[in-house]
Formats: C-alpha cells, structure tokens, sequence
C-alpha cells in the first residue's frame, strides 16, 4: 500500500471515530452515523489498496 494513501485512509478512520464518540457522547445521531461512515470508507480503502499490493505481488 502507498504509504500517503495508507496515512490518508488512518487519519480518516481515526476522524470517523472521534466523530462517533463525540456523537456517542452528545446524543447526537447525525456524527454518529457520519463516524461511522468515515470508518467504512477508511476499511474500504485499505481493501483496496491491500487487494492492489497482492495483485502485483502475484504478478511480479
């Protein structure tokens, strides 16, 4: 994985769970859900940069 777009997809996943705590915390069930939706983008992008480096691991 890049390492820039493995930063980005951390630093989003650690928003999305300050965002959800904060929504936790407040009652508020809009950043609840926006925590939460960061958070799945985040593993979303992981995913797929982790299914990049296996395809050119098995073709180099």
């Amino acid at each position: 994985m890049g390492l820039e777009k493995d930063m980005k997809a951390t630093a989003k996943n650690i928003e999305g769970k300050a965002q959800g705590t904060i929504g936790n915390i407040t009652g508020d069930k809009k950043d609840q859900l926006a925590g939460k939706a960061k958070q799945a983008q985040a593993s979303a992008e992981h995913a797929v940069e982790d299914l990049k480096d296996a395809l050119n691991d098995t073709i180099n």
